[in-house]
């Protein structure tokens, strides 16, 4: 693949292997500001790659290193995340500037991108995840338009639940299975870890708690995810 090399300096010794790939949007105004921000060696952030608006990618630290994406999170009982992961940010204003669809283009080279990655790391199509996934509770991207369906169908990733309701499943069964996925849901704050999860597999469900198509979302993304 072709890259264009924007170096930061925002990274260190990984000290493991790769095993998953997260997905970001930039939540800024503009490609060249997100670059600049993740290229800052005092805004100590940074991604592997970033995926413009038009297709092109930007490489930004080495794989091989830990890249600071991904912050304080969890996965699975799993809490570095940078350790372990390639970070993918891909450009959008985010839900603060103007949320929008992502181009045709864009995702055509989020998918190229990934299946170049996974040749060199075989990650799993269930370990690949959106920054919401793994911080619900600061975080909303890449967010509920982005086009998980389309991973799916290439089998880079799990998509969407498209089945019906199910009002039968208990609240603690639906809670369990919330956890069961990977999400980092305690008992007294699991409300952002049930969010993230609409944002990722049922997005018609947003915000309207344990609803029935949630619970039946659970039960299905409980199974597709294991």
């Amino acid at each position: 693949m072709t890259f264009i090399s924007r170096p930061s300096p925002n990274f260190d010794d990984r000290g493991r292997a790769v095993d998953m790939i997260v997905l970001h949007y930039t939540g800024m105004k503009s490609a060249e500001e997100a670059i600049r921000r993740l290229c800052d060696p005092a805004a100590r952030v940074s991604c592997h790659y970033l995926v413009d608006e038009d297709g092109t990618i930007y490489a930004l630290a080495p794989e091989g290193k830990r890249a600071w994406h991904a912050g304080v999170g969890a996965w699975k009982g799993e809490t570095d995340i940078n350790a372990r992961s390639i970070g993918v940010e891909i450009v959008n204003p985010g839900h603060e500037w103007g949320y929008r669809k992502f181009p045709a283009r864009q995702i055509d080279m989020v998918i190229a991108l990934i299946k170049d990655i996974k040749t060199r790391h075989g990650v799993p199509a269930t370990r690949v995840l959106g920054h919401s996934d793994v911080a619900p509770q600061r975080k909303e991207d890449p967010g509920e338009l982005f086009p998980w369906g389309k991973l799916a169908a290439e089998g880079l990733a799990v998509g969407r639940y498209a089945g019906d309701e199910d009002p039968s499943i208990s609240y603690q069964d639906a809670l369990a299975m919330l956890r069961a996925i990977g999400y980092d849901a305690p008992d007294n704050a699991h409300a952002a870890a049930l969010v993230a999860f609409q944002r990722r597999f049922c997005p018609k469900a947003l915000a309207q708690g344990f609803s029935p198509l949630t619970k039946a979302a659970l039960k299905w993304a409980a199974t597709a995810m294991a």
